[in-house]
């Protein structure tokens, strides 16, 4: 199902996840007089301590989901693992942004790699490896170091390993649990970046400045803006491109290496996520409209915000124990305190997050 007239105030967006992402995506709707209503198997939700309506079941809970979509006008999603069939259940009764077809293809690293290619976007040289014999000739086509992925379910590290000389194949197979998987060629890039975009009903376009990503053990520590990168149009370009060819509604994350080659850099896509993104996070204090916002304004059929950066902003994540230094953060006037009100303390959890404004000259669009 699809709407064409704006969501006026009051009218309420169900949310399929309880994570941060969930949570600021409710705090966000309801600066706009909009309502939330988040559906997710966990208890203990983060999402769950903004909103007065939730509701806990399985994602596979079909009387319950109907319950849930009975009480919203329209549907959106904070991770990119909700079931497909749920996807599907979810569109047959009420406006789901993005739509199926985006999370399908984004939920299998294979089909999006594919996707990419089919569009003309460079990424990593890839292989599908089912077997330790297809994992073995892809390691022949492609050397070493290379890069084995699941191909659903991955995330901050999760579900890869790095392939080396005299590395068994089968032994690499096993450590991912002998799922479905590609192979990719390692990428030697000089630095990581991203995109964050929205685009709307009518396919309006509206990024934010290039993000430059650092990484601890795979999983986001820092991200600073601008990135400092030439290639902004060329990356503004690419995902504008993904976006138009999957009709998409809403902020995306699109993730990518830059690379110097013959003394000239280019861009390689890593991968998609069809949702806002820890990397955008920076845009709660460093943008005139956030990406939680403006992913509101897109899914609810509103115009989109302004994207212009406030000044140049570093936005530090707050993972495991990191957290329990609130205390001096809260007492430091220059640091946004973000805390998401997650139970358990654990190595590798985000925990919060952390911005700051280095100037406050504003620049962008």
């Amino acid at each position: 199902m699809t709407h064409e007239a704006p969501l006026a105030p009051g009218a309420t967006i169900g949310i399929l996840g309880g994570g941060q992402l969930g949570r600021m995506l409710a705090m966000a709707a309801a600066k706009l007089g909009l309502r939330a209503h988040v559906f997710c198997p966990d208890p203990e939700s983060p999402a769950f301590d903004v909103v007065r309506v939730t509701t806990v079941a399985a994602y596979d809970d079909e009387a319950a989901l109907a319950r849930f979509l009975a009480s919203v006008d329209v549907v959106t999603y904070e991770f990119e693992n909700v079931p497909e069939t749920t996807a599907a259940f979810v569109a047959a009764q009420r406006p789901l942004y993005p739509d199926v077809r985006a999370l399908a293809t984004t939920q299998d690293r294979l089909i999006e790699k594919t996707f990419l290619r089919d569009l003309g976007i460079a990424t990593a040289d890839f292989a599908q490896v089912d077997t330790a014999s297809d994992l073995a000739a892809a390691i022949t086509a492609f050397g070493y170091p290379s890069v084995l992925k699941t191909r659903r379910l991955g995330y901050d590290g999760r579900g890869q390993v790095m392939i080396r000389e005299g590395m068994d194949p089968g032994t690499a197979l096993a450590s991912i649990g002998g799922q479905p998987a590609i192979l990719e060629r390692f990428v030697p890039f000089e630095r990581e970046v991203s995109v964050v975009a929205a685009r709307d009903h009518a396919g309006a376009f509206a990024a934010y400045e290039v993000i430059e990503n650092e990484h601890e053990n795979h999983i986001l520590k820092r991200s600073i803006v601008p990135a400092a990168t030439g290639l902004a149009e060329a990356a503004f370009d690419m995902t504008g491109r993904i976006l138009d060819r999957l009709g998409y509604v809403g902020v995306m994350a699109v993730e990518m290496f830059v690379v110097r080659e013959d003394g000239q850099e280019r861009l390689i896509v890593n991968e998609i996520a069809p949702r806002v993104h820890n990397s955008g996070h920076w845009t709660l204090e460093g943008a005139v409209t956030s990406q939680f916002e403006q992913h509101i304004r897109a899914v609810a059929g509103w115009p989109l915000g302004a994207t212009a950066r406030l000044g140049d902003v570093e936005m530090t994540n707050l993972i495991g124990h990191d957290a329990d230094a609130w205390a001096q953060l809260a007492a430091d006037p220059a640091a946004h305190l973000h805390l998401y009100g997650k139970t358990e303390t654990r190595p590798g959890r985000k925990m919060g997050h952390v911005t700051r404004l280095f100037s406050a000259q504003p620049s962008g669009g």
